[in-house]
């Protein structure tokens, strides 16, 4: 599988243990940095990230901002990512089989490195359930006409 991962200043440090955990699982990381703790803009990362979902060069996409909300604002702002925030295993479970979520989001200064592996196990997982939830999930899409 390939995940295109990015992060700002406030979740390299995450980022970085779940590259290196997914790489070992043995998954092609599209890393788009930032790989310091120097000061950047969230939204730039969260296009880059989601560019390489939308674009189908990446099967799904991780961001990790001080918080997680930041950047999946951003995120949900581009066409075709339905990004969810997942401060926990269980809604990381349900962002996917209820939502068909194709990005998550962490927060870095709030998820333990345990925790985030965790909640990227649930995600990965887990299977969108389409069903009623597909009409819900075409309804999300249609707002971006």
């Amino acid at each position: 599988m390939t995940i295109a991962m990015a992060a700002d200043h406030g979740g390299y440090e995450l980022k970085n243990i779940l590259l290196d955990y997914l790489a070992e699982k043995g998954h092609a990381i599209i890393n788009l940095g930032t790989d310091t703790p120097d000061s950047v803009d969230y939204p730039d990362f969260a296009k880059a990230c989601c560019d390489e979902v939308v674009g189908g060069r990446a099967d799904f996409g991780i961001l990790v901002c001080g918080t997680g909300v930041g950047i999946s604002i951003a995120a949900n702002k581009i066409d075709g990512i339905r990004c969810g925030l997942c401060p926990s295993k269980e809604i990381a479970a349900l962002v996917k089989q209820h939502n068909n979520a194709n990005v998550i989001a962490l927060g870095g200064r709030f998820t333990s490195a345990e925790d985030a592996k965790d909640i990227v196990d649930y995600y990965m997982n887990a299977e969108f359930e389409g069903g009623r939830h597909q009409g819900r999930v075409d309804k999300i899409m249609a707002l971006e006409k």
